[in-house]
C-alpha cells in the first residue's frame, strides 16, 4: 500500500508489482536512471549487478538494499556533473523532452545536467554514415598445413596455457575443410562432436583465422542461440583486432532484420507515434541509439530488461517486425544499422550469424556473390530444427494479414508510418503506366485477403471474401475431427490434411483463384521495375535505382511465398506427397484462439537445406558436444557412438560427399565431479509433491539450481507454490514466462547470483552457459518425451525406428540439460530428475563414469546438502529397460 501511494526508489518496477501483485506500481526506478545515464552499458539488473556496473559497494545482505539504493542513485546522479561523463552527447536536450514526458527522474536531474554552450545535433544528424566498399574477390585457393594451425592454436590459447590433445586434434580435423573442393556442387562437409571443455571455440577460430588470413576470404560461424553469439564475438578478439587500420570491423555479428532498431521507426515514435509511457521508452532508446556499438536491440548492448520495464511491445515496434523496410526509400538509409551490417559483413573475416539467417540468406539472398562458401553451424545439433522451420510453408490468418498489410497498406483506424505499394512505389506508377495498372490490379485482388477482425469474424461464421471462408472451413473442420482432448484442456489442436470435407476443398479452390489474382500481377509489377532498371528515366538517380531494386526483392519474397500457398492448397483433397506433412490447426493459448492455419513441412528438410546451403558451399562444418546418439541398455553397458543419426540430420547424406567424422571426448572427470540422482518418491501427477520436492533441493543447495519442465503450466504452479517460501530463506528465484523479465536477462542474474535458481523450460536446456558456483544442480521436472503431433509422428514412421526415434531425441535433450551443469573443470554438482519410472535404456545419454543413482528424495537431499558425489553409491535398482517405462504427459 506504500509503495502504491508515495513514490519510492525501486529497482526494476515491473518485477517488484508483479511479486506483490499490484500491476501498475511506479516510482523512481533505479533501472531508467541507469539506461539514461549509462546507454548501451551492461547492467545486471539486481543490487548486486546494479553495484558492479557502478563500481560501488555491494549491499551485505537484503537489510542493506533500502541503503543501497540510495547510494547508487547518488552515485548515477553525480556521474552527471563528472566532466569525464562519456555519455553527456545528447543528455540535456532528451532531458527536456523527458521532463515534458512527465519523466519521473527529470526533475531529480534537472538540476545536476548543464545546458551545453552548443546546440546539441538530433540524433539522426549525429549518427555517422555507412561508406560503400568496393566488391572483395574471390577468396584464393590455399592449404592449411596442420603445424600452421596448431601454431595458431597455440597463439590464440595464449602462452604458457595448457595443452589439450582433443582441443589440437579437433583443430586440425576443421581445417579440413578449408580445402579447395574437388568438383562443384560437392562441399566438404565435415560433423566433429566435441565434448564439453574440449576447446571448440579456439578449436574452429584458429583455423578459420589462418584460412581467412591467407585467402582474403570470409568465414561464416553460425549458432542457435544468442548467448553463444556473445561469447563467440569476446572469444574472435583473441584472433582480430576490434577494428583494421582502415577503421573497418574484421569481425561481424549479423542477425535478421527484426533484431536492429529502425531508424524511421524510431523517428516516427519520437515524433508522436508513441505515447504516455512508451514514448519515454523511445526516449531512453535514442539514449542508446547514440552510443550502440552495431544498433542490435535483441542480444545486442541494449539492457534487455530496458524493454520489460514499460510492459509493452515497445521495442518490438522500433525494429522491422514486418517486413515493410522501403530500403533507399528511407531518408536515413545511410545510417541504417541494418545495412551497415550487411556492407560490414561483405569485407568482413569472420561473420558471426545464426542458423535461420544462413539459411535464409541462401535461399533469398539480394546477392549471390556474398552468400557465404566456408561455414561452421556451432550448436550443429539445431541445424535440423532450423531448417525444418527455414523451408516451411503455413498459410494462416496472421500471415495472410501481413500480406495484405504490405499491399495494401494499414487499415483506416491503424496509425504508423506503414505503406501500400501505392504509396511506396507512387513515383514508378506516375513514370509508367503498366506498371501504375500492375500496382492497381494487385491492390484490387488484395482486398480478398483476411482483414482486421478477421478472426471474431470466424468465430460468429460471418467470414468475409475467400481466405477467411478457407479458414472458417479449416477451423471448422480441425474441432470436428479433433480426438486429442486440446480443446477442454484449452491447448492448440491440429488435424491431418486428408480425407477433408467437400467444403475445405471447395474454399481451397476459391482461395487459390484468388491468390494466383494477386501473384499475377505482382510479377507483372516486378517485370516493369525491371525494365526502369534496365532503361532508367533521366530522374531516376542512385538512390532511386537502389530503392527499385529493394522493391524488386520484396516483391519476388512475396510472389514466392504466395506460390508456397498455392501448392500447398492444390494439394488438398489429392494424394498424398511423400515428400511433405500436411495438416490443419487452429492456435491457442490458455484457451484463447490466436491464428487458424495450414501447415506444410518438409518430411526430410535437409533435403533443401542441401541443396541451397551444402551444395553452394565448398566447406561446412557441424559441430556439437551433443551431434551423436549414445546407445545401450544400462549406464554400466559398453557405448556406442552411432554417426547415423548425425549425418541424417545432417543433410551429408544428400550430397554425394563422404562426410569426414571426428570426435573430441571431454576431459572432466564426470565420475569425481557429478553425479545423476533419479528421484523414485515422487508420484507422477503429484503437484504438491513436486513443488514441494523442488523447494527442498533448492534449500539444500542453498541456490544454484536450474529447475527444467516440459509443460509451462507446472512450471507457472511449481513456482507460485515455493516463490515465498524460498523468499523468506534468503534463496531467490526466478522463472521463465512468470517474471516480466526477457531469458537473456533471467540467465544473467541467474548467473550472477549463487544464492539464485531459475525456472525453465526448452530455451533453458541448451545454449545456458553458467559456470562456476552460480549452477551446481538441475533438477528435470520428468522425462522429455517428444510431443505425439502430426509431424512428429510422420517422421518417426518415416524412419521406421519405431520408439528408437522417441528415444534418441530424449537421449539428446538429456544431454543437452547434463551439459549445463559441468562447464568448467572446477565445476562440481547434481543432475536430479525427479521421475520414479526413468527408463534404463536412456541412462546411456550421461557421459561414462557419472555415477547414476536411484534414491528417494531425503537420500537425494542429503547428498545434495553435503556435496557428496560417486561414494557411498546405493545399489541402482535392476531393470529389463521396459518395466519401467514412465508413460509421457499425453498419454491419457
Amino acid at each position: 500500500m506504500a509503495a502504491s501511494d508515495t513514490p519510492v526508489l525501486i529497482l526494476n518496477a515491473p518485477l517488484v508489482a508483479n511479486r506483490l501483485g499490484y500491476p501498475d506500481l511506479s516510482g523512481l526506478d533505479l533501472l531508467e536512471l541507469f539506461a539514461f545515464v549509462h546507454p548501451a552499458r551492461f547492467c545486471v539488473p539486481t543490487p548486486r549487478g546494479l553495484a558492479q556496473a557502478l563500481g560501488i559497494d555491494e549491499p551485505e545482505n537484503d537489510e542493506h538494499v533500502p541503503g543501497f539504493l540510495q547510494r547508487a542513485a547518488g552515485a548515477m546522479i553525480a556521474a552527471c556533473e563528472d566532466p569525464e561523463w562519456f555519455e553527456r552527447q545528447g543528455a540535456w536536450s532528451t532531458l527536456q523532452t523527458m521532463e515534458r514526458l512527465r519523466w519521473p527522474w527529470a526533475q531529480v536531474l534537472k538540476p545536476h545536467i548543464a545546458k551545453p554552450e552548443r546546440a546539441e545535433k538530433w540524433l539522426f544528424a549525429a549518427l555517422p554514415e555507412w561508406d560503400e566498399a568496393p566488391e572483395r574477390g574471390s577468396p584464393r585457393q590455399v592449404e592449411l598445413p596442420n603445424d600452421d594451425v596448431l601454431a595458431q592454436l597455440d597463439h590464440l590459447t595464449g602462452a604458457g596455457s595448457e595443452k589439450r590433445q582433443g582441443q589440437r586434434d579437433y583443430a586440425q580435423n576443421t581445417a579440413r575443410i578449408f580445402a579447395p573442393r574437388d568438383q562443384r556442387e560437392l562441399p566438404h562437409v565435415a560433423l566433429a562432436q566435441a565434448g564439453t571443455g574440449i576447446g571448440k571455440t579456439l578449436g574452429y577460430l584458429a583455423p578459420a583465422s589462418l584460412w581467412s588470413a591467407a585467402s582474403g576470404g570470409t568465414v561464416w560461424v553460425s549458432t542457435f542461440t544468442k548467448n553463444l553469439q556473445r561469447q563467440l564475438r569476446t572469444e574472435s578478439r583473441r584472433a582480430w583486432p576490434a577494428k583494421r587500420p582502415d577503421n573497418t570491423p574484421p569481425v561481424v555479428v549479423r542477425k535478421g532484420r527484426e533484431n536492429y532498431l529502425c531508424l524511421l521507426n524510431l523517428e516516427d515514435a519520437l515524433q508522436g507515434g508513441f505515447a504516455g509511457r512508451p514514448a519515454i521508452l523511445a526516449q531512453l532508446v535514442a539514449r542508446w541509439a547514440a552510443f550502440t556499438r552495431d544498433g542490435d536491440m535483441i542480444g545486442g548492448d541494449l539492457p534487455g530488461w530496458l524493454g520489460t520495464l514499460f510492459r509493452k511491445r515497445g521495442i518490438a515496434a522500433l525494429t522491422d517486425q514486418r517486413g515493410e523496410c522501403i530500403y533507399a526509400g528511407c531518408p536515413h538509409y545511410r545510417k541504417c544499422f541494418i545495412e551497415r551490417a550487411a556492407r560490414d559483413s561483405a569485407q568482413a573475416d569472420l561473420v558471426i550469424a545464426n542458423h535461420a539467417l544462413v539459411m535464409v540468406n541462401a535461399a533469398r539472398g539480394r546477392d549471390h556473390a556474398q552468400r557465404p562458401t566456408r561455414l561452421i553451424f556451432d550448436e550443429g545439433h539445431h541445424v535440423f530444427e532450423a531448417a525444418d522451420s527455414t523451408f516451411a510453408a503455413t498459410l494462416s490468418g496472421q500471415e495472410a494479414i501481413e500480406l495484405r498489410r504490405w499491399i495494401m497498406g494499414p487499415e483506416r483506424k491503424n496509425r504508423g508510418r506503414r505503406r501500400g505499394l501505392a504509396a511506396r512505389l507512387a513515383d514508378v506508377a506516375s513514370y509508367d503506366d503498366a506498371g501504375g495498372e500492375a500496382i492497381e490490379d494487385a491492390c484490387e485482388a488484395g482486398a480478398a485477403l483476411p482483414g482486421e477482425g478477421w478472426l471474431q469474424r470466424l468465430v460468429e461464421n460471418e467470414p468475409s471474401g475467400p481466405l477467411e471462408k478457407l479458414l472458417a472451413t479449416v477451423r471448422g473442420a480441425t474441432y470436428a475431427r479433433d480426438e486429442s482432448g486440446g480443446q477442454e484442456a484449452g491447448y492448440g489442436i491440429e488435424t491431418e490434411a486428408g480425407g477433408l470435407p467437400g467444403d475445405v476443398i471447395e474454399a481451397a479452390t476459391a482461395a487459390a483463384e484468388a491468390l494466383a489474382a494477386i501473384r499475377t500481377p505482382l510479377i507483372r509489377l516486378g517485370g516493369r521495375l525491371e525494365a526502369i532498371m534496365t532503361d532508367p528515366p533521366d530522374w531516376l538517380d542512385g538512390q532511386g535505382r537502389a530503392r527499385i531494386e529493394g522493391a524488386r526483392f520484396a516483391l519476388q519474397w512475396r510472389v514466392d511465398l504466395i506460390a508456397a500457398w498455392e501448392a500447398l492448397l492444390a494439394r488438398l483433397g489429392g494424394p498424398a506427397d511423400p515428400e511433405f506433412v500436411d495438416w490443419l490447426a487452429v492456435d491457442r493459448s490458455d484457451a484463447r484462439e490466436f491464428d487458424v492455419a495450414i501447415h506444410r513441412r518438409w518430411l526430410d528438410p535437409m533435403k533443401p537445406f542441401a541443396k541451397v546451403v551444402l551444395e553452394p558451399a565448398h566447406g561446412v562444418m557441424l559441430t556439437s558436444a551433443t551431434l551423436t546418439d549414445r546407445i545401450g541398455s544400462q549406464a554400466g553397458d559398453a557405448q556406442e557412438t552411432k554417426w547415423e543419426s548425425a549425418i541424417a540430420r545432417s543433410g551429408a547424406a544428400h550430397v554425394e560427399a563422404q562426410p569426414m567424422l571426428s570426435a573430441a571426448q571431454s576431459p572432466f572427470d564426470y565420475a569425481a565431479r557429478a553425479e545423476v540422482l533419479i528421484i523414485t518418491d515422487v508420484k507422477k501427477g503429484d503437484l504438491p509433491g513436486l513443488a514441494g520436492a523442488y523447494a527442498r533441493i533448492i534449500e539444500a543447495s542453498e541456490g544454484g539450481v536450474l529447475g527444467l519442465f516440459t509443460a509451462i503450466r507446472r512450471m507457472r504452479a511449481v513456482h507460485g507454490r515455493i516463490a515465498d517460501r524460498l523468499a523468506r530463506e534468503g534463496l531467490p528465484i526466478y522463472a521463465q514466462h512468470v517474471d516480466p523479465i526477457d531469458t537473456g536477462t533471467l540467465v544473467d542474474i541467474f548467473r550472477d547470483d549463487p544464492r539464485a535458481s531459475l525456472l525453465g523450460t526448452d530455451a533453458l536446456r541448451d545454449g545456458v552457459d553458467v559456470p562456476g558456483r552460480s549452477l551446481r544442480c538441475v533438477a528435470l521436472e520428468a522425462v522429455p518425451w517428444p510431443r505425439p503431433d502430426i509431424l512428429h509422428k510422420a517422421r518417426r514412421a518415416a524412419s521406421g525406428a519405431g520408439g528408437q526415434y522417441d528415444d534418441r531425441i530424449i537421449r539428446a535433450r538429456l544431454a543437452q540439460a547434463f551439459g549445463r551443469l559441468i562447464r568448467n573443470k572446477d565445476d562440481h554438482g547434481h543432475f536430479v530428475v525427479l521421475s520414479s519410472a526413468f527408463p534404463s535404456r536412456l541412462l546411456t545419454a550421461f557421459p561414462d563414469g557419472t555415477a547414476i543413482h536411484r534414491v528417494t528424495l531425503d537420500e537425494a537431499l542429503e547428498r545434495i546438502k553435503t556435496g557428496l558425489i560417486g561414494e557411498r553409491a546405493p545399489k541402482p535398482v535392476e531393470t529389463d529397460g521396459h518395466a519401467d517405462l514412465e508413460p509421457p504427459d499425453w498419454m491419457p
